[in-house]
C-alpha cells in the first residue's frame, strides 16, 4: 500500500514550479496522481473523462487506418493512450513543452508511462507545440492588442514567442508533415491560456495554421475546462468544414454531482 501523500518530483521550469504528486483516495483505497505547476492543479488521474473522449472523438468519424496522430500536450497520458488503443493508429507523436513531463513518462512515474514510452509507434517530443504548429504562417504575423475576445492577451509586440524558430511543423524529423488528426489538451481553454504565446493559434491565422498540417478531411480536436464558446466555435468554423462542440460529463467526487469538460471536434475537405 502506497503512502497517503507523496510528492514524487518536483521541477523548477520556465513555466514555473511543477510536482508531480499521489496520494491514496481515502474512499476508493486507489492512488491519485495529481501535477501542480505552482499553486494551480493542471491534471489528476481522477479526471480523466474528458482526456479519453479527446481522442476517443477526435478519431471516430475518420475512414479505416492507417492513421498518423498528433497530440499536444502529454499529461497523464490519457489522451495518448486511447489514441494508442485505436488499432487504425499507425503512429502518434506527443509533444509537451516541459522535458520533466516526459521524463515523468520514460521512467514510469506515472501509470500510463512505460506503456506510452515503449509503444513502437509512439514518439515523445519536447517543443512548443504552439510555435510549432503556427509557426511562421501565423505567429509571426502582428495580432492587434484589442483582439482578445478569444485567445486571452497576446505579448508585448503582438507575436507569439517562438515565431522565428525553426520550420513549422509537429514533427521535427519531417517539417510540414501532414496528419489524419491533431488532439490538442494544453490550456485551460481558448480564454484561458498558460502562456500569452498560446493565444494565437486560437484566431483565425492560428487556426488556419494548424489545418493546413492535417491531410485533406483530417480532424483538429481541443479540450476545453469551459463550457462551449460560441465565438470561438464560429472562427473554427471560418476554417473547418465541419465543427462540434461535445459536452463531456462526469461525476465529481470531491465536491459532489457531475462536472463537464467540452470537445471541440473540426473536420476540413480541402488543403
Amino acid at each position: 500500500m502506497s503512502a497517503r501523500f507523496e510528492e514524487i518530483d518536483w521541477r523548477a521550469t520556465p513555466m514555473g514550479e511543477i510536482s508531480l504528486r499521489r496520494r491514496r483516495d481515502p474512499v476508493s483505497g486507489e492512488d491519485v496522481y495529481e501535477v501542480k505547476l505552482g499553486d494551480e492543479y493542471l491534471m489528476s488521474s481522477l479526471f480523466t473523462a474528458g482526456e479519453v473522449e479527446l481522442a476517443r472523438l477526435g478519431l471516430a468519424e475518420l475512414p479505416d487506418g492507417p492513421l498518423d496522430v498528433a497530440v499536444g500536450g502529454l499529461g497523464l497520458g490519457y489522451t495518448a493512450r486511447t489514441a494508442l488503443d485505436d488499432p487504425r493508429v499507425r503512429s502518434l507523436i506527443v509533444v509537451d513543452a516541459l522535458a520533466e513531463v516526459i521524463d515523468w513518462h520514460r521512467r514510469g512515474l506515472v501509470p500510463l508511462g512505460a506503456g506510452l514510452a515503449s509503444d513502437p509507434r509512439c514518439r515523445l517530443v519536447r517543443g512548443d507545440f504552439f510555435a510549432m504548429a503556427v509557426g511562421s504562417a501565423a505567429a509571426a504575423r502582428p495580432v492587434p492588442a484589442d483582439d482578445a475576445k478569444v485567445g486571452g492577451p497576446v505579448p508585448a509586440g503582438g507575436t507569439a514567442r517562438g515565431a522565428s524558430a525553426a520550420p513549422r511543423g509537429l514533427d521535427p524529423e519531417t517539417p510540414g508533415r501532414r496528419f489524419h488528426a491533431i488532439l490538442l489538451d494544453v490550456d485551460h481553454s481558448p480564454r484561458h491560456v498558460l502562456h500569452a504565446s498560446h493565444a494565437a493559434l486560437y484566431r483565425l491565422a492560428g487556426l488556419t495554421a494548424v489545418a493546413e498540417l492535417l491531410h485533406p478531411g483530417g480532424v483538429f480536436a481541443l479540450w476545453s475546462n469551459d463550457p462551449p464558446d460560441e465565438e470561438f466555435g464560429s472562427v473554427l468554423a471560418e476554417v473547418f468544414t465541419e465543427t462540434a462542440a461535445h459536452v463531456v460529463n462526469f461525476d465529481n467526487p470531491l465536491q459532489g454531482g457531475t462536472a463537464a469538460n467540452t470537445v471541440y471536434v473540426a473536420r476540413r475537405y480541402d488543403g
